[in-house]
């Protein structure tokens, strides 16, 4: 289900891709009416990403609607090198994902769901583990609500007011 595209929001490209397509069927007189829903991920692989959530009669439609929710839900992650800056765990519902960093060569060890929304994000060293559902649309919040936890060296430093040594990288 990995369709990609390819839009640019200043100077810097946008791609999205559909993590899932969901099938609704309502029944009638006549049969049963389809609707669907799409679930998308909008990011530039270089620290910004968002989640789009869109819903339609077709397809089509609903995916365009959940690109234009995603790209009004993007945000900045803190990258460093290719990977997170540390440890995280992310929460959503009955979903909890472990995001941990890994060295140079990885790559990034996680189901499609989370994949999607690390890749786009521009982390490409990165072991992952999920806890409890595994449901797609729980899974990706839970790695959004990860990744919004992430904080860089500068910004604790700021935060605490303090000057911390750094951390020895691979």
């Amino acid at each position: 289900m990995a369709e990609d595209r390819i839009a640019m929001q200043g100077e810097q490209p946008l791609e999205d891709t559909v993590v899932k397509v969901f099938r609704n069927a309502k029944v009638v007189k006549g049969g049963r009416r389809f609707s669907f829903s799409a679930l998308v991920v909008v990011g530039d692989r270089s620290g910004t990403v968002g989640i789009g959530y869109g819903k339609a009669n077709e397809v089509p439609p609903a995916v365009e609607k959940a690109v234009k929710d995603a790209k009004k839900n993007l945000v900045q992650v803190p990258v460093i090198g290719a990977t997170i800056p540390h440890e995280v765990v992310g929460k959503c519902r009955a979903t909890q994902i472990t995001m941990v960093p890994a060295s140079p060569g990885t790559g990034v060890i996680a189901g499609s769901s989370a994949r999607a929304v690390l890749e786009y994000a521009g982390v490409r060293n990165v072991l992952t583990k999920i806890n409890g559902s595994r449901s797609a649309k729980n899974v990706v919040k839970a790695v959004m609500d990860g990744l919004l936890q992430l904080r860089d060296q500068e910004t604790v430093e700021s935060i605490r007011g303090v000057e911390v040594e750094p951390v020895k990288r691979w």
